[in-house]
């Protein structure tokens, strides 16, 4: 029972993402949105990728409050930006701001505990070989160059713990975004990886089971007080909860439901019934929310590189132009899939005839390129067979538009339905939160809300001579792209 509140039965789903806080208050019995809120967040410039946990916390208020059913909602759940570390001294407030998933200044510390254990080692142990973006290479940086910091830190959190504790006062996380930590394992924490990077496991959250309540919303806090919390979970966890895609028997070999997300950053993902451990370092070996496992890639250079190449043509991101020979690796902020932490944009294949809208076509196909390849990589990991007649789910802000789904027909070959559902993160929490109140899973309630309905667009003939320029122009640009920073 919810309670003596009167009206429809409302829940608030939160998505605290690295450029906003996103808030939806949706109907529990239809999923009909009922209000919304954002708030923006702001990001350091320069080397690294930092953000004011506070900020967030100010965000998410102002994100709650502009739904219009802060006071009068049955229950809430957050979910937040992926693998960000968050350093609270014993007061509970932040030691310097948050290191972000795409701050890349950790990527020696992540070669460093890869080559500590190899990688087939800790892809057993962890399910991934740990990349720049894992927290645990973010708090062996810390440790590094911030040892004062590092000492003064009573707790550590992820961004989506550090939102949910000022919430409730529970120190709790979830197995979803536990798992993108490098130092998760579905046993609990790995306790010689701590040790390795100089973490006591005493400053983390609890891992909280599926489906369990995290708290109740406290006095001091910008929702209704007593309102129960669910556990919450990260981002990409949160968005295949809100397509209503749940764990399969492990007995069951069925096609996967592939995923391609386009954000700030592009990530490829299915939900498994196998536990991926991935000792190449292209599939992250993450937990779902609930039970099974999410193997994903993700790519840091997505809409926002595509927009900025777009910028400097000086077009609008949707006029693209067919034809020319011009391969762009859109890699503005190094990149994760394929790992060059250390890259740069490249252009090649310049002609004088050339034309600014056949440019920015090779940057979306630069950028959709390493997700497509990684589909494949996504799909083995979990144990899964693909089926290239089942449509890939696109969604995120990239998929709103026509250049992208069209760029991904394109190369894949295979045909691709955008839901209607905006949002995704956010009913995924919502869909938490209403779990909480009527006993159900919570993607038997995104299931119920028929969130992945939307235009299907059919397969296109595979452009096969694109793939193949870009594969070639990657293999001979792997020297360069390594070396970008060195002399």
């Amino acid at each position: 029972m919810v309670g003596p509140l009167s009206g429809p039965r409302v829940v608030i789903g939160v998505d605290s993402s690295t450029q906003s806080t996103k808030a939806l208050a949706v109907d529990l019995d239809t999923g009909a949105v009922l209000g919304q809120g954002r708030a923006a967040h702001t990001v350091s410039s320069g080397p690294g990728r930092e953000s004011d946990p506070e900020q967030w916390w100010r965000a998410l208020g102002e994100a709650v409050a502009r739904t219009g059913w802060a006071d009068r909602a049955a229950a809430v759940s957050v979910a937040g930006q992926q693998h960000g570390l968050v350093t609270l001294d014993r007061a509970g407030r932040p030691v310097r701001p948050a290191l972000l998933w795409n701050d890349i200044r950790s990527a020696p510390q992540a070669v460093e505990l890869t080559a500590a254990y190899g990688a087939q080692e800790i892809a057993r142990r962890t399910g991934s070989v740990p990349t720049a973006a894992f927290t645990a290479a973010k708090w062996a940086w810390l440790r590094a160059h911030e040892p004062a910091a590092a000492e003064r830190t009573a707790a550590v959190r992820l961004p989506h713990d550090f939102l949910t504790e000022r919430l409730t006062g529970e120190p709790v996380t979830d197995r979803g975004d536990a798992s993108g930590t490098g130092w998760w394992t579905p046993a609990g924490y790995d306790a010689g990886i701590l040790d390795r990077i100089g973490l006591d496991m005493s400053l983390l959250p609890t891992v909280l089971e599926p489906g369990v309540r995290a708290g109740f919303v406290r006095t001091d806090g910008p929702l209704r007080a007593g309102m129960p919390v669910a556990t919450g979970t990260g981002d990409n966890m949160a968005a295949a909860i809100g397509l209503g895609l749940g764990p399969a028997p492990a007995a069951d070999r069925a096609p996967a439901q592939p995923v391609l997300s386009l954000g700030t950053s592009g990530t490829v993902y299915a939900v498994t019934a196998g536990r991926p451990q991935d000792t190449t370092g292209t599939v992250c070996g993450f937990a779902h929310a609930l039970y099974g496992w999410l193997p994903l890639a993700c790519t840091l250079n997505c809409t926002l590189a595509v927009d900025r190449i777009a910028a400097l043509l000086g077009r609008d991101r949707e006029a693209v132009e067919a034809g020319g020979s011009a391969v762009v690796l859109p890699y503005l902020d190094g990149e994760r899939t394929p790992d060059l932490p250390d890259a740069s944009g490249l252009i090649h294949g310049l002609r004088h005839d050339t034309t600014p809208g056949q440019l920015l076509q090779a940057a979306y196909d630069g950028a959709a390129h390493a997700l497509l390849t990684a589909l494949g990589e996504v799909l083995r990991a979990g144990g899964v067979d693909d089926d290239p007649r089942r449509p890939l789910l696109l969604i995120g802000g990239g998929a709103r538009g026509r250049a992208w789904p069209r760029t991904v027909q394109r190369l894949s070959g295979r045909p691709v339905q955008v839901p209607r559902a905006q949002e995704l993160v956010a009913l995924g929490t919502a869909a938490q939160a209403a779990a909480l109140l009527t006993g159900e899973s919570a993607d038997a309630v995104a299931r119920r809300w028929r969130t992945t309905e939307g235009p299907l667009f059919e397969a296109l003939d595979r452009d096969v001579d694109t793939v193949e320029r870009i594969a070639d122009t990657l293999r001979r640009a792997g020297a360069l792209q390594r070396s970008v920073t060195s002399g």
